[in-house]
């Protein structure tokens, strides 16, 4: 309400699949519907209300038609006066193009009005109830083009707030905010850039004092618990920003620029987001203090609407209606379909096979592996085949979920790790579709570029491949065994060109994928490169080697790709006629992509894959588990394990994609680490695990997160994806440490306690029962028993009697009720926990 306060509705349930909502207004002004089903925010949600007051009785406008819509498309809105009044309802459209306006009159004072905009604009709409005009009429519609495709920015620079205190490590620091109104909240926390340690996302929404604790291993640290005041000026709101720039005209593939001044807007984050017929480039110019320079570039002209809020709520004037003028890209868009059949599902001692073309690798240094659900990995057969074609061939020996891993020079390929399911298939979705080959990192004019899909795990659906640039592509896909197929796609213009990929019409997790296309290499071809190492590299240790022309003309470039997704410059040096040296420092332990390319063009075996540190750090071997994974509860903590036991040391790092931001913290466990994740409001959320900037088998997870205990604590979802992260410099952790443990499988239903010992307890008498465990496969029998005073039994045994049966001996010695828990596994056995009086 605009008070602040809530208001109860009734919904009552018209038993024919839809809902009434009723709620009485009691004020004037704006009204929020906050709506959820099952935890999870209903599409559209927070639904927004004007209501006014005319002649002693509440009239009330609502709908996303008020709003806008999309050119082409039929939007509506409803507004409620009071019952037998409909008639008094007046409403005009006035916009851009004459629209038909189609009207229907309800019994109990509601009237609901549609309409179909087919020019781009703002509407707007007239509402009058008597003969006067509502609260907030006109209401102004903004109609974008059609085929609306959105960009989106968010930036937290606004949000952060400083504690003054140096942390060196912060990895395993937990952080909570008691607002003013008593309410405990997760933090995220972050290393600012001078050091200090600070809050990432600091979003007051009320006045007051926040106290804001910081721990680790369970005990504040330093000068924790901090206050921090917050009066009017702090308190995030959008009123406060000022916008200038290009707002409503702007240029097609140009720079246009907006300036957003948060300086009298308190706390809180910037969301940026442009959405019209086309796609847009959006990116932060820079950022001073507080105000911040955007450059946006639509791909072409039209109407586009510019969307800029700021702590959840739009900057005056938005969203802004921008007419994009200029000249056409000239981008050419070509897409392929299929329609993929659910992979067949292959029984544990079946042999199975698959085929991958990878261009540009030697056949004597392919190698691949399996690894099954217990850690245990074996050799697969590789087989060469023409035109860089690999047969691979493997026989699992278990059912469960197998990691494959595909090297080349003992690096793994693009593309590898990927999970390969024996036995039952899952339905994992688009997020499980993954891609891998040359064919996404560069391109050619001219040739063939390459790239394998993996369909197995997401389950049945329709794929489509889309090339859009400066020229048509010509796009083929290759069916193949297993879930396998091979796409590639040849171009007549170089240029930057966009490598769609779909499933069930939802992007996969990269796609976009940007690759520029060179001119032939023509020259480049020539090229050769000597003396390069490329394994037992060291931090710090210059890593140099010679590029030699043989003849060729041009400009040398180099640049690395690290691990942490950084990009560094190689120095180039001249030392003779036609051969240069090449040099860079490395900083961190992983694999290293050096491009080395002559006049833009790349030369053969560029991007170059070098190995610094221990060639054991191996995403293969890194495993994640938990619930945690696939579904959470908003406002708690959601937990899983990545298993990094055998795999070396390296750079773990964990991205949270979803509706709102997620609090993130680490612990450290014997055989890897413990991540928890708090999210603030419900929705899907994609959890990405990276070991050396490799996903790992299995990433990106989708966790579905919905309302937890405490319904309040869930914000609105933010328009645009948020993303939270973070990176842990792993150390070296050999499996038995606490790692591989064998797999038990117990049925705790089937063990049966029995004998006097359950049904009644004396003091000081030995008394005993037996446990039978014969149907109940295997598992860890534990057995415990405390005492009235809270402390365990003084006396407690248990002894084998037969290769089934256990016999349990306990004393005790106080006078009260005593409770015996007998678990099997993790499972409570039939009865347990028992209860005993003395």
């Amino acid at each position: 309400m605009p008070s602040g306060n809530g208001l109860g509705p009734k919904v009552r349930d018209n038993a024919d699949g839809t809902i009434c909502v009723e709620y009485e207004p009691k004020k004037e002004g704006r009204h929020e519907v906050l709506m959820s089903y099952d935890g999870s925010g209903v599409d559209g949600s927070p639904f927004a209300c004007v209501v006014d007051k005319i002649e002693n009785s509440f009239i009330t406008a609502f709908g996303a038609g008020l709003v806008g819509g999309l050119s082409g498309d039929s939007v509506g809105f409803t507004v409620v006066a009071k019952r037998g009044t409909a008639k008094d309802i007046e409403v005009k459209i006035d916009g851009p193009a004459k629209v038909d306006l189609q009207r229907k009159d309800n019994d109990d004072g509601s009237a609901n009005f549609n309409y179909m905009p087919m020019t781009p604009g703002a509407y707007n709409i007239n509402i009058k109830y008597h003969g006067k005009p509502i609260k907030g009429s006109p209401f102004v519609a903004k109609v974008s083009g059609e085929g609306r495709k959105r960009s989106t920015l968010s930036l937290a620079n606004s949000a952060e707030y400083s504690l003054k205190i140096i942390e060196p490590d912060i990895v395993d620091l937990v952080g909570t905010v008691q607002t003013p109104g008593g309410q405990i909240e997760p933090i995220i926390l972050k290393k600012m850039d001078n050091g200090e340690l600070g809050i990432a996302y600091f979003t007051p929404r009320q006045k007051g004092e926040y106290v804001v604790c910081v721990l680790r291993s369970e005990k504040n640290i330093n000068n924790s618990p901090f206050r921090i005041k917050v009066g009017d000026k702090e308190i995030g709101h959008a009123a406060g920003c000022t916008v200038k720039g290009d707002i409503s005209e702007a240029l097609a593939n140009k720079s246009n620029e907006v300036i957003i001044d948060t300086t009298n807007g308190g706390y809180g984050g910037l969301t940026v987001s442009i959405e019209g017929p086309h796609r847009s480039e959006v990116e932060v110019y820079k950022v001073e203090d507080r105000v911040y320079t955007v450059h946006y570039s639509p791909h072409e002209p039209g109407i586009y609407i510019l969307n800029i809020r700021f702590a959840d709520e739009d900057v005056p004037g938005s969203p802004f209606l921008v007419n994009v003028g200029g000249n056409p890209s000239g981008r050419v868009r070509e897409t392929i379909t299929k329609d993929v059949e659910p992979a067949a599902a292959i029984s544990a001692g079946s042999p199975s096979e698959f085929v991958l073309q990878i261009p540009g690798t030697n056949p004597f240094d392919m190698e691949a592996s399996m690894t099954d659900p217990e850690g245990i990995s074996e050799l697969c057969e590789v087989m060469d085949q023409e035109d860089f074609h690999y047969l691979i061939k493997m026989t699992p020996k278990t059912n469960g979920l197998h990691t494959v891993s595909i090297k080349h020079k003992g690096m793994h390929v693009s593309g590898s790790p990927f999970q390969f399911s024996v036995g039952q298939l899952s339905h994992g979705g688009p997020h499980k579709v993954q891609v891998g080959g040359p064919g996404l990192e560069k391109g050619e004019v001219g040739l063939q570029n390459v790239f394998n899909i993996y369909t197995r795990e997401a389950g049945p659906g329709t794929l489509s491949v889309a090339v859009e640039g400066t020229a048509k592509a010509t796009i083929q896909l290759e069916q193949r065994p297993n879930g396998f197929l091979g796409a590639q796609y040849k171009t007549s213009k170089p240029g930057m060109y966009g490598v769609h990929v779909k499933y069930n019409d939802v992007h996969i997790p990269g796609s976009p994928f940007m690759v520029n296309v060179a001119p032939d290499s023509g020259v480049a071809r020539q090229i050769s490169i000597h003396a390069l190492k490329d394994k037992g590299l060291l931090i710090d240790k210059p890593v140099t080697f010679s590029v030699a022309f043989n003849g060729a003309q041009g400009h040398l470039h180099a640049t690395v790709r690290t691990p942490s997704g950084g990009h560094m410059d190689c120095l180039c040096q001249e030392m003779d006629t036609g051969v240069y040296a090449v040099r860079f420092i490395p900083k961190e332990n992983g694999v290293h992509y050096v491009d080395v390319k002559l006049n833009d063009a790349h030369i053969p075996d560029s991007p170059i894959p070098i190995m610094v540190g221990s060639t054991a750090s191996d995403p293969a071997m890194v495993t994640a588990s938990g619930d945690g994974l696939e579904h959470g509860k908003c406002g708690a903590k959601n937990k899983f394990i990545v298993r990094t036991a055998g795999a070396g040391s390296g750079l773990l790092a964990v991205f949270i994609d979803g509706p709102s931001k997620s609090a993130l913290s680490c612990k450290e466990l014997d055989e890897g680490y413990e991540f928890s994740y708090t999210p603030f409001c419900p929705g899907n959320y994609l959890i990405t695990v990276k070991y050396g900037n490799i996903p790992i088998a299995g990433s990106p997870y989708q966790a579905v997160v919905t309302g937890g205990a405490a319904q309040g604590v869930g914000r609105k979802p933010s328009p645009v994806v948020e993303q939270s992260s973070m990176a842990v410099e792993t150390v070296e952790k050999k499996a038995g440490a606490g790692g591989v443990r064998r797999k038990l499988t117990g049925d705790a239903s089937k063990v049966i306690a029995k004998g006097p010992g359950l049904k009644k307890a004396f003091t000081n008498r030995v008394q005993t029962f037996n446990v039978e465990i014969k149907d109940a496969g295997n598992a860890v029998l534990s057995i415990g028993m405390i005492s009235p005073s809270g402390f365990p039994e003084a006396e407690l045994s248990l002894k084998k009697v037969s290769q089934t049966t256990y016999t349990v001996n306990y004393k005790v010695q106080e006078i009260g009720e005593h409770i015996l828990h007998i678990k099997w596994g993790d499972d409570e056995i039939p009865g347990s926990p028992f209860v005993l009086t003395t």
